[in-house]
């Protein structure tokens, strides 16, 4: 039973300290939508994904009114369109991108996610395409997010496809030129993806999940942060068990909205993803957790260190809390998306090197950061395999969500608005790396993969 206490808690973090369930994500599979006439299949997959998430705006709406907290987005993920649309008679898969679109905008969806293929070992030609359909299909849709899997621990790094995401992320940024690059916010290259991730840009429904699915995610940096900064002079433990018991707390309430979510819909409940997700709102910052624990700024040594406790943590709260953790789960650390981290770069504390240091800790990897215009598509695949490198290595998820800013130089800022924030343009490494990214093939994966 709930003690008085326990629902004040609750209260203040929602009033006080911003806690919210960040999106309720509906997966749905598209496997039954193929079609040799990619006009028949686009037209298959707006159908089915509107006929079963036409309740899921309003259902979200009506659960955060009746349990007093913020569901901020609402939102759906399909099965990677390039197996869909393998079938199809077409070069252009934009056709399918189209068709998603139209559908989440019926629904009222803010994003729909699995424009997406996995690569990690080879490309199909249904692959191909649709890597190569990503920038237009980016810049001509509005609700849309793509991403693709380039490495596995298992299989290794796809250098090929590394080399061809950096060409695609340059010539997305160019098609949405006049809106800063805007197209690559929503495109996510990853190492070791997750099959159940609600959070986007990069949820896409995966091949081991049930016809449709719940998954939620939950963020509550401004709630770990306060109870961060109640236990200033305590040692590492007591800091620890602080952040896991917030974390604990945190987890209870998506897994209830979730399971309720799934319920009034008809379907199963599948996973709670309890990642740190911050947003530009002052107080809602992961890099103020990490100050608050004792650092000067974000950035500064130790901060590793930090983030390493801060994720452990939130992993074991989380796990105590709910059987079915699943998708990321963890900090994450956008540049554009949280206050703390823009502070710290534009004050010379944080770089994209220890940006990429921290990686080999937190939740995901390089997430939003802007990088000067003229960045060559080399440059791109080369930040791209280092951060493939290290999922695969530690056996974790890793990814790279990049800008290049179209006609803007390192110092100047670019504005996205709403979630996605704004971010100053950070520098690149001025030595290339474009003989080394040449060379294709793959890279064998790790010893400790023979692990049958």
């Amino acid at each position: 039973m709930l003690t008085m206490q326990e629902i004040m808690e609750t209260i203040n973090m929602v009033q006080e300290e911003k806690l919210d369930i960040r999106t309720i994500t509906m997966g749905i599979s598209l496997r039954d939508c193929c079609d040799p006439d990619p006009k028949k299949a686009g037209q298959k997959i707006y159908d089915k994904i509107t006929r079963l998430a036409e309740n899921l705006v309003p259902i979200g709406e009506d659960i955060a009114r009746e349990f007093g907290i913020p569901i901020v987005n609402k939102r759906i993920s399909v099965t990677p369109i390039s197996l869909v649309g393998d079938c199809a008679h077409t070069e252009d898969y934009v056709v399918f991108a189209e068709a998603m679109d139209r559908a989440a905008e019926e629904v009222g969806v803010n994003f729909i996610g699995g424009f997406s293929a996995l690569v990690h070992k080879g490309m199909t030609g249904g692959d191909t395409k649709l890597i190569q359909s990503i920038p237009r299909a980016l810049a001509e849709t509005e609700r849309v997010c793509a991403s693709v899997n380039v490495a596995t621990t298992k299989a290794g790094i796809n250098m090929d496809a590394v080399y061809l995401m950096g060409k695609v992320i340059r010539e997305t940024a160019e098609k949405t030129r006049e809106r800063d690059g805007l197209g690559c916010a929503k495109l996510v290259t990853f190492a070791n993806v997750p099959e159940d991730n609600p959070f986007m840009a990069g949820a896409f429904h995966g091949v081991g999940e049930p016809e449709s699915v719940i998954n939620v995610g939950v963020s509550g940096p401004g709630v770990v942060s306060r109870a961060v900064s109640r236990v200033k002079e305590s040692d590492f433990g007591t800091l620890a068990e602080t952040i896991k018991k917030t974390a604990f707390k945190i987890t209870r309430m998506g897994e209830l909205v979730g399971r309720t979510a799934a319920s009034r819909l008809g379907l199963p409940f599948g996973i709670v993803d309890i990642s740190l997700a911050p947003t530009p709102a002052v107080g809602d910052s992961v890099a103020e957790i990490l100050e608050s624990m004792g650092l000067e700024r974000c950035g500064t040594h130790g901060t590793t260190a930090a983030l390493a406790l801060l994720n452990d943590a939130v992993k074991k709260g989380g796990a105590m809390a709910s059987s079915y953790v699943g998708g990321l789960s963890g900090a994450f650390i956008p540049v554009s998306e949280d206050a703390g981290m823009i502070r710290a770069v534009e004050e010379g504390a944080l770089n994209l090197e220890k940006l990429e240091a921290m990686t080999c800790v937190c939740s995901v990897g390089l997430d939003m950061i802007a990088v000067p215009g003229d960045t060559s598509a080399e440059t791109l695949a080369a930040i791209i395999a280092d951060e493939a490198a290290i999922g695969v290595i530690n056996q974790k998820t890793t990814a790279v969500r990049i800008i290049p800013a179209p006609g803007k130089e390192v110092g100047e800022r670019v504005e996205y608005g709403g979630l996605l924030g704004s971010a100053p343009v950070m520098p690149v490494h001025r030595f290339s790396s474009t003989e080394f990214v040449r060379r294709g093939g793959r890279i064998p994966a790790p010893v400790h993969s023979l692990s049958n």
